[in-house]
């Protein structure tokens, strides 16, 4: 390939690369759709194909278990043979997965489905993400992508609710699903025209035991909390889940610890925007996901918004998270990373507090448009500054598992945060309801439990933030950003 058909990052100001990151911007985007477009949909594909209430939580859980469970794996996989090479091999695996989806007929095949699903896209998210580290090597200009990336993100969580409404109401529910088809073909045909070949970077075995172990541990933990939710902490079955969760996850630090190429190589985290970057992004993820669950229930149970309406009031949250994250690269610049994702946690635990005064006969003028845009600001400034943090400082070489571990972060935060939640709410709304409360009063309270649980989440991270990360002087900056340009050797 001639030296004017190749994308080059750091000195390169053509404008391929950056058609390169809309490509790569539009598969991470159906990645963090499909995390939440199903929401709106899961009442009706659930009485078509008999799924009970437990049933259609793994609907969700079914995806992100696999996904975040995965990353790791596939972020050393793409690091190992190839980013560009991996991620077309998961965008493939995932409009397949899609397909069969939306050809579901019965609720052990869409689970099956989903479950691959997550899988495939455990190897395209953090190579995707390694891509646009490797693009944009000079800091201004990985700002500016980062802050893309970041948006999307948050857009993809938001306008899943919306665009599930739209399809749901207009084409059924397997349209929720057969949209990522056309989309996943579109990116495939063009990212090799876009982004050159890439070669092995790093020549290491891959640690089987590990992936299974973590993988395992994270499914045993969500099982754990989700069967405490309908069976209490007293259940064997619960108690089961909890200590194979633990034993897992111990023996997952242990291989770690004794293997030559690990998995997770715990030096990574001797950097702290590193380690503060992805335990705020566990709890953003946990905020998120549960609080999109909740709202579109809410919504439609409480206050019997249909499929269209649900989607279309997330449209305020979905604007005001597009038009902050644009503002957050010049946040960065002003304040630093650190800062900039505190306050924006800070904010969106404000929205989310906010929304848990929301009543059972809520004017959406009144209870609900003013927190879900102050919600959609926070997520904006959290989801482009937490992952500005997370991959802050990874040499090249590493690229592939830092952006695997903020994608797990997120994905594992999501579906224990959604376990958690859930727990939450089904004890608030019984409690309600044993003292003789309406239906509507009682599910109202379990809602407003979940939100103020979000926000606790995000305080909590917020926290993490200040007292983990250490901020950098100007020059200690510069020169970070100029000896990561050297390692990753991209000019």
């Amino acid at each position: 390939m001639s030296h004017s058909k190749r994308v080059r990052s750091g000195n390169d100001k053509g404008s391929r690369r950056w058609l390169a990151l809309i490509v790569l911007a539009f598969a991470q985007f159906l990645v963090v759709l499909d995390a939440s477009i199903v929401n709106i949909a899961l009442p009706s594909l659930g009485a078509e194909l008999e799924m009970n209430t437990n049933m259609l939580s793994w609907v969700i859980t079914a995806y992100v278990l696999p996904f975040g469970g995965l990353l790791l794996l596939g972020g050393r996989l793409a690091d190992r043979f190839g980013h560009r090479r991996i991620f077309i091999t998961g965008v493939a695996g995932f409009v397949l997965t899609s397909a069969a989806a939306g050809f579901a007929e019965s609720g052990a095949w869409l689970l099956a489905a989903r479950a691959v699903q997550g899988a495939s896209a455990a190897l395209l998210a953090p190579a995707a993400l390694a891509l646009v580290t490797k693009l944009f090597t000079q800091p201004q200009d990985r700002a500016k992508a980062l802050g893309i990336w970041g948006a999307v993100a948050g857009i993809g969580s938001a306008a899943g609710v919306l665009l599930g409404g739209v399809l749901t109401s207009s084409f059924g529910w397997p349209s929720v699903f057969f949209v990522n088809v056309p989309v996943g073909i579109l990116v495939i045909a063009a990212l090799p025209a876009l982004v050159s070949k890439d070669e092995a970077a790093v020549k290491v075995k891959m640690d089987l035991p590990g992936a299974i172990t973590v993988t395992g541990g994270i499914a045993a933990l969500v099982a754990a909390l989700s069967e405490a939710e309908h069976l209490g902490w007293s259940n064997p079955l619960t108690l089961m889940l909890a200590l194979a969760a633990v034993i897992l996850l111990v023996l997952f630090i242990m291989i770690e610890k004794r293997s030559a190429d690990p998995l997770v190589p715990f030096r990574i985290f001797h950097n702290r925007s590193v380690t503060g970057g992805n335990l705020s992004m566990l709890l953003i993820g946990g905020a998120t996901t549960g609080v999109f669950f909740a709202l579109s229930v809410y919504m439609q149970q409480v206050l019997q918004y249909n499929a269209l309406t649900a989607g279309l009031t997330q449209l305020p949250l979905a604007g005001a998270l597009v038009v902050f994250a644009g503002i957050v690269p010049g946040m960065i610049k002003a304040i630093g990373t650190r800062w900039t994702l505190a306050y924006s946690l800070i904010l969106l635990a404000v929205g989310l507090i906010g929304l848990s005064f929301a009543p059972s006969d809520a004017s959406f003028a009144i209870h609900l448009l003013g927190p879900t845009m102050i919600i959609g600001i926070g997520l904006g400034g959290a989801f482009v500054s937490g992952t500005e943090l997370a991959v802050h400082g990874v040499k090249g070489s590493e690229a592939g598992l830092a952006s695997g571990l903020v994608n797990t972060s997120q994905q594992a935060g999501g579906a224990i945060g959604l376990a958690v939640l859930a727990s939450i709410a089904a004890a608030r709304t019984n409690g309600l309801l044993s003292k003789g409360s309406e239906e509507l009063t009682a599910l109202t309270g379990g809602f407003s439990w979940v939100f103020l649980g979000a926000a606790l989440f995000s305080l909590l991270g917020a926290l993490i933030v200040i007292l983990v990360v250490r901020p950098l002087s100007s020059s200690k900056v510069i020169d970070q950003s100029i000896s990561i340009c050297e390692r990753m050797n991209l000019q």
